[in-house]
């Protein structure tokens, strides 16, 4: 998942999925979310508090696979937070985050990271599905600027104004477009005028950014079972020969993800789908469990050892359910399995649980995993210790199949498809390059003969 704490580097983040209220068992990538209080300190300054608090995490509660000397680590940042406060008794909290930033990068773990406070409520927005100001719209970058609209959030500003995947965005209120005159209109909360193209044709949009949910669950549509061959154009197929394409965006949204997986999975086989394209492009991570059982949907069962500073835990999911040492740690309600033609979509914005979800597919043979290499978060995970006003997320547990081999810290893909921006431009087109690519790989994708649940009460 993207780090809020990180905004130059978002697929970095690792999140909850579930309310606030219930933190305490959310698992992520993932592992379990953990809002922790800063506890008692010695009297001295905020900044120093703050500093110590971190550090004492740092020291006792790291599972992750830095070896940096911690210690060492600790006592050299001191001496800069000691220069930035010049011993000021009542030296601001603020001071000390760019001092614990810089320590927190030399431990060289990317999944640990600290959160300033503005980050850290945007995170617990996203990670509890709760509202905030926003279009509710994702862009990619063409031209210098993040100017092509990849996706549009359901139930949005966005979506109820009108904007669709691939509109080219060229001017705002008359204006030339660029990104911060869209950040500047959405804080702004006044109608906006977008001129933008769409495969061509122009047109203007009126848009009034609003607060409103960050719940953003996976949702499914279909393309034609027959993809043109590279550089070619579409061709007919026959009626009803379809491809189901599960858009999972993130594995936050407050919960919901995996029984929204086995739902939608229900509903491409009542509709006699042929193959089933799983879209992971841009999906920063978020919640472990949603990302296991929701993952149940097309592999059979697995099995993950997670290391950690207290011993090891074996889970194991099968069709929904998770057991975490042998006892149930969550499930859905009328678990699926994809048995039919399957395939995965990936780039460098997949992180963390998407990276673990795209593995569980290549360790089981289900199918090819097609785009570019992952992010490089995905064999570790993390829990979010609140610190002062801001807070620490910290690998607790790195993980392993039950034979020991390690979990991959990204993912290669079985088929490399490089995504640029000649790839951005013919989206505005209506051309999704990688997306074709996943639908001629169906037709050698394997299949599940046998369903090993089917006769399961």
């Amino acid at each position: 998942m993207k780090p809020i704490a990180r905004p130059t580097a978002p697929r970095r983040v690792v999140s909850g999925s579930l309310p606030l209220a219930r933190m305490g068992r959310a698992l992520t990538l993932g592992s379990a979310l953990l809002l922790s209080g800063t506890g008692a300190q010695a009297a001295s300054s905020p900044a120093q508090l703050v500093f110590n608090r971190v550090n004492q995490l740092i020291e006792t509660n790291y599972g992750g696979l830095s070896t940096v000397d911690r210690v060492a680590l600790a006592a050299e940042y001191q001496k800069r937070l000691d220069a930035v406060c010049s011993g000021a008794a009542d030296c601001a909290e603020a001071k000390a985050y760019p001092v614990i930033q810089a320590e927190v990068t030399a431990l060289g773990d990317e999944h640990t990271f600290f959160q300033t406070p503005e980050d850290y409520k945007e995170f617990s927005a996203s990670a509890s599905g709760g509202n905030r100001l926003q279009f509710g719209v994702k862009l990619a970058r063409l031209d210098g600027e993040n100017r092509v609209v990849t996706e549009v959030v359901p139930g949005s500003a966005a979506e109820e104004g009108g904007l669709r995947r691939g509109d080219l965005l060229l001017t705002i209120d008359g204006a030339p477009y660029t990104f911060n005159g869209l950040k500047a209109a959405k804080e702004g909360g006044k109608p906006t005028v977008l001129g933008l193209t769409r495969q061509g044709t122009g047109l203007t949009l009126t848009l009034t950014s609003r607060e409103s949910s960050t719940r953003d669950l996976p949702r499914l549509s279909y393309v034609p079972a027959s993809a043109p061959a590279a550089g070619a154009a579409a061709t007919s197929t026959t009626a009803g020969s379809e491809v189901a394409v599960l858009r999972i965006p993130t594995f936050l949204s407050g919960g919901g993800v995996a029984q929204r997986v086995h739902d939608l999975v229900g509903q491409a086989q009542r509709r006699g789908a042929s193959g089933m394209i799983v879209d992971l492009r841009g999906n920063g991570g978020g919640s472990l469990y949603e990302c296991d059982s929701g993952v149940s949907a097309f592999v059979p069962n697995l099995t993950r050892v997670a290391r950690s500073v207290d011993g090891n835990a074996r889970t194991v999911v099968s069709r929904g359910t998770r057991l975490e040492d042998g006892r149930i740690a969550g499930s859905v309600r009328n678990p699926k399995l994809w048995t039919g033609p399957l395939a995965v979509l990936v780039d460098g914005g997949s992180a963390s649980c998407s990276e673990f979800f795209a593995y569980e597919i290549q360790y089981a043979g289900r199918g090819p995993v097609i785009g570019e290499t992952t992010a490089g978060v995905g064999n570790t995970a993390t829990r979010i210790f609140e610190v002062g006003d801001g807070a620490l997320q910290l690998t607790m547990l790195n993980y392993a199949k039950p034979d020991g081999t390690p979990y991959p810290t990204r993912i290669t893909p079985d088929q490399p498809f490089a995504q640029g921006e000649e790839q951005i431009r013919a989206l505005t087109q209506g051309r999704d390059a990688l997306l074709d690519d996943g639908v001629r790989a169906l037709a050698q994708a394997p299949v599940l003969t046998l369903d090993p649940m089917r006769n399961t009460p």
